[in-house]
């Protein structure tokens, strides 16, 4: 009878902090996290308010994901041939833009559904082009075996903002309107661009791995078509990467559901105001921080695809049990517990894409895996919103559910792998 593998060594969720960089940039996107989650809720909630039709309120996640889906692999590309301060430093100025000109529009009366999806639409340009460098470089201030530790304290960032944030947000949206709201998420991108010009003007390293050589440029002299091609072929190629991309497809695609129907849930099926949906999008939120507290004992003793299905089936659970409980502790509950579950989801497939591949293709593999992220999200969102459409928001939500709950049926099956572990 062959042994049981050894339990992976228990990093604790801090323990990446002791890098100084890092630790400088986590801070600094809390900040800029926090000014972001009040702007996805002030826009959600501000195109439920000016237009019924459900489809359009969809498409503001679906204009947040597009960009990634049109832009992800250059991002990827370019993330791996110019140095990753200079560009994340461009690219947050590029946000912080375009934030100030959604506040404009807010504050003088002229903020249309259809300014907001394209204002909407170059924040989400800005994030494709941000995230591949950013994930790449985060997971090269830290030790190999602290990446999944990084992983889990940058959701941990992520979802503590997603808390405060669509609170604050349902409190003041009736108050101040949407522009102030608007405007905190421009300036709130201050401390990143501190950080970055400070780590372009030091020198130490201009996004160099922890203890390795510098990220290589895409093959062939920087931007190209090689760089494209090296990308895809070293993602496209492991068989492995493969499945973790459908898994990503496939996932993501139920799974935003919930965040494109919200708002016509609140609206529609709950007949409550802006404060009912910032607090169930701050319960997600909570759900999401407690889940980086336990994940780390999780993954210390559970195979990757365990924990991917059991969140999975959580999820679908949630979506397919919401529209039957009008008890409003129940649902805020039940978000929380969904809170638990998406994280669960993302970090796993995000902390399995991380160490799939070396650094000098880190950001370009990292692009296509955050591309079937952003495919699965901008069609389902899509998808949901036309079925919400035709069926209404509780057949929709419904539906989503059971997709999930039978996806995870044969991933819970399915052997364990010896890549990806997926």
């Amino acid at each position: 009878m062959p042994s049981a593998p050894p339990a992976r060594r228990k990093v604790p969720m801090l323990q990446p902090l002791r890098h100084r960089r890092y630790r400088q940039l986590w801070l600094a996107n809390l900040l800029s996290n926090l000014g972001t989650w009040t702007q996805t809720f002030a826009s959600a909630w501000l195109v439920a308010s000016i237009s019924p039709a459900a489809h359009t309120s969809a498409l503001v996640p679906a204009a947040s994901y597009a960009p990634m889906l049109a832009f992800g692999l250059l991002a990827g590309v370019v993330a791996d041939a110019v140095p990753r301060p200079r560009l994340l430093f461009c690219v947050n100025v590029f946000m912080a833009l375009a934030a100030a000109g959604m506040a404009a529009l807010a504050g003088i009366g002229t903020a249309s559904p259809a300014a907001v999806l394209a204002l909407t639409f170059m924040m989400g340009t800005g994030s494709a082009f941000m995230w591949p460098a950013w994930q790449a470089a985060m997971s090269g201030l830290v030790q190999p075996d602290e990446v999944e530790a990084a992983a889990s304290l940058n959701n941990l960032s992520f979802n503590v903002a997603a808390t405060a944030g669509p609170a604050l947000g349902g409190v003041l949206f009736l108050w101040v309107g949407a522009a102030p709201l608007f405007l905190f998420n421009a300036l709130s991108f201050g401390g990143l661009l501190l950080v970055y010009l400070n780590w372009m003007r030091s020198g130490d390293g201009a996004g160099r791995p922890q203890g390795g050589r510098a990220p290589g440029p895409a093959p062939a002299g920087g931007v190209s078509w090689q760089g494209f091609r090296a990308g895809l072929q070293a993602a496209f190629g492991s068989a492995a990467y493969r499945r973790l991309l459908r898994h990503t497809v496939c996932i993501f695609s139920a799974a935003i559901a919930y965040t494109a129907l919200l708002p016509l849930f609140v609206r529609d099926v709950l007949h409550r105001e802006a404060g009912a949906f910032g607090t169930l999008m701050a319960c997600v939120g909570v759900g999401a921080v407690l889940a980086a507290f336990v994940l780390p004992e999780l993954r210390a003793r559970c195979e990757r695809r365990h924990l991917l299905a059991g969140a999975v089936a959580v999820f679908g659970a949630m979506l397919l049990a919401l529209p039957h409980v009008k008890a409003w502790a129940l649902l805020m509950a039940m978000s929380a517990m969904g809170g638990v579950a998406w994280s669960t989801m993302v970090t796993t497939l995000n902390s399995t894409a991380q160490l799939s591949f070396p650094s000098e293709l880190r950001a370009r593999t990292l692009s296509v895996y955050l591309m079937a992220m952003a495919l699965g999200q901008t069609g389902g969102s899509l998808l949901w919103g036309g079925m919400a459409e035709l069926a209404g928001v509780p057949r929709a939500m419904m539906l989503a559910g059971g997709c999930l709950l039978l996806y995870a049926l044969p991933l819970l099956r399915r052997r364990t792998q010896q890549q990806c572990n997926l």
